[in-house]
């Protein structure tokens, strides 16, 4: 078995070679696995899934062909498209996961989440995924029209910019505490997850066991991906 774990491609219109690099996994090495997790952030901003922009419809076109080919694509979202819904997910035949989940990868139960929950100490992003996570909320911004919508995420956009280069990178970072909380809760020594683009295998004691934290790479400079297979755990460049 082969698994490939993706995250925070951040896929805009303004970066083209990101989506080409995407279109080249999924035609690629992606159709060689039987798994391929997204753990967020695929899209820089996701308005709604009446969405006709041409990357909408690219990408969902992309990742139904993968399908074509026997792979299980699974989808959890992220802070930048939360509000990617069932009818995408269906467009693109790829399944919905929930915030928080435990799948079996090479016979090792695995937590995977998107990692911005482990965030704890980010107060200020913490008070906006209140807001925007809120059925309320999401119910009278998608009955917005898309221009609307469009010039909101813009706006959240450049905010976050804003947030990012202006709190300081600890923290940004995943909590000590929140990580060993949330493995403790699921029964597992494993956890991957993205969010933090600060890549890397990070080992750590849990209750006297041997655990590991696997943080994907983003896809700002380079594109990647994480393969598991019985051969361990690598990570590597999209050609």
């Amino acid at each position: 078995m082969t698994t490939l774990l993706i995250s925070d491609l951040h896929l805009d219109p303004e970066r083209p070679a990101m989506v080409a690099a995407l279109e080249a996994l999924l035609q690629g090495s992606a159709r060689q696995a039987q798994n391929l997790y997204i753990l967020g952030d695929l899209f820089e901003a996701w308005i709604g899934d009446d969405d006709d922009s041409a990357l909408a419809l690219r990408v969902g076109r992309a990742l139904a062909e993968l399908a074509d080919h026997g792979v299980d694509c699974a989808f959890q979202h992220g802070n930048r498209d939360f509000l990617l819904g069932a009818t995408f997910a269906g467009r693109a035949r790829m399944r919905l996961l929930a915030p928080s989940v435990v799948e079996a990868i090479e016979g090792t139960p695995t937590l995977l989440m998107h990692g911005d929950s482990l965030c704890t100490s980010d107060l200020a992003y913490l008070r906006f995924k209140a807001q925007v996570r809120d059925p309320a909320w999401q119910t009278a911004f998608l009955a917005q029209p898309l221009a609307a919508r469009r010039a909101f995420a813009s706006q959240a956009r450049a905010e976050s910019a804003r947030h990012t280069g202006t709190t300081a990178p600890v923290l940004m970072d995943v909590t000590p505490e929140a990580v060993v909380e949330q493995m403790r809760e699921h029964h597992v020594r494993r956890l991957i997850h993205g969010h933090t683009h600060r890549p890397g295998i990070h080992a750590l004691a849990l209750d006297g066991d041997y655990a590991e934290r696997i943080v994907l790479a983003d896809w700002y400079d380079r594109a990647s991906y994480l393969r598991i297979d019985g051969d361990g755990v690598r990570q590597i460049p999209v050609a």
